[in-house]
């Protein structure tokens, strides 16, 4: 189902888009090459943010440069996220601390997150 609709005050109906929002939580020095493999793809937004969390490989505090993680997220159709994921997991996986994880969101505009 691509759209969704919902009520609002005025009377009339939002037209939700059903989107992907793809999350990597990656360690920073991978920054530039998530930016890259999702521009390659086609995909232009992205939102990244610093993130501290422990897990598998360990606390990652960023208290120095070499242990700092990224939150890098991306809007988009659900081939392009498949995509983008595969493309990370095949490229980076093997040598940095990753996760990945998609969510369905409803969107507004969706010709912006093809």
């Amino acid at each position: 189902m691509d759209t969704m609709s919902t009520d609002t005050k005025q009377g009339g109906a939002m037209h939700w888009h059903v989107r992907k929002l793809l999350t990597v939580i990656a360690e920073a020095a991978l920054e530039r090459k998530l930016i890259e493999e999702s521009l390659a793809l086609g995909i232009g937004g992205y939102t990244i943010s610093e993130v501290r969390g422990g897990g598998a490989h360990g606390v990652r505090a960023g208290e120095w440069e070499g242990e700092r993680s990224i939150e890098f997220k991306v809007l988009c159709d659900a081939d392009a996220a498949d995509r983008l994921a595969g493309a990370i997991m095949e490229r980076y996986s093997r040598h940095f601390a990753l996760v990945l994880y998609t969510t369905d969101v409803g969107v507004l505009r969706s010709e912006k997150f093809s």
